[in-house]
């Protein structure tokens, strides 16, 4: 019996480590513009005492046709499946690839029921570096990560990214669709030059522009796919839609982070 409670302790406790080091993550963004010698940057902090920073190295690679990868959970080392690997893969150290884009993250949740999609096959952490394996610049980060989300879901809880290359430096904020289908609905704003951003687990993103695609890209049923399931009223404006206050509303917590 005590050796059964030892484990369900230890359980627990992990439990509350994980929960809490989902919680205590920071960013901060820097558009070129912003900084002494016109660098882009991205700082990215998981404040916890059970978490350990460790740099991953990803050797660029070129691989067979048909070539398969494993990919397992960041957080956990559970499995999640196979998806096909990329013809040539870059070299990853961290969160930075040989071409100079970035990527860092915090969780903010999100709506409950689009927490969890069992058929997804990539977790958000994995999302990190197969990006940085897949992807140059800052944009193709996003169209990449867009282009998965449709084929492989999103396993996880809602997530704030930070995307960064020399030149250009966004925030992306997704979240999956649930168990309503396969897929995650996204918004990607570029930080004006000369500007810093920051978030640190709530959604930053409200309403945005619906036609400038030089600074703002989305998913295209970002709006459509919040009205269809009773998140956003189908008769409100695509104008007013607001993603952070549809799909993250904000909470006392949500607000204690932000002021943090």
């Amino acid at each position: 019996t005590s050796s059964l409670f030892i484990k369900m302790f230890f359980r627990v406790l992990f439990l509350l480590a994980f929960l809490y080091s989902a919680s205590a993550c920071s960013n901060i963004v820097v558009s070129p513009g912003a900084s002494a010698d016109a660098s882009s940057m991205v700082s990215y902090n998981a404040d916890s005492a059970t978490l350990f920073g460790c740099l991953y190295h990803y050797p660029a690679a070129t691989h067979a046709p048909g070539s398969m990868r494993d990919v397992f959970e960041w957080d956990t080392g559970v499995y999640l499946g196979k998806i096909k690997e990329a013809e040539v893969t870059y070299n990853v150290v961290g969160n930075m690839n040989e071409h100079g884009l970035v990527i860092g993250e915090t969780t903010y949740g999100g709506l409950a029921e689009l927490q969890q999609q069992k058929k997804a096959m990539i977790d958000y952490g994995s999302y990190i570096w197969i990006t940085l394996q897949r992807s140059k610049t800052a944009r193709e980060a996003i169209e990449t990560l867009g282009s998965l989300f449709k084929e492989y879901g999103w396993w996880s809880e809602g997530e704030s990214f930070s995307i960064a290359d020399p030149n250009e430096a966004w925030i992306m904020e997704i979240i999956g669709k649930g168990e309503y289908e396969l897929g995650a609905v996204w918004v990607a704003r570029k930080i004006p030059q000369g500007y810093v951003s920051a978030h640190a687990n709530q959604a930053r993103i409200t309403t945005f522009p619906l036609n400038d695609p030089e600074n703002t890209l989305y998913a295209p049923d970002v709006i459509s796919f919040a009205k269809a399931h009773g998140f956003y009223p189908k008769e409100g404006k695509d104008e007013d839609f607001s993603f952070s206050d549809t799909y993250n509303p904000m909470s006392f917590e949500g607000a204690r982070l932000c002021e943090a």
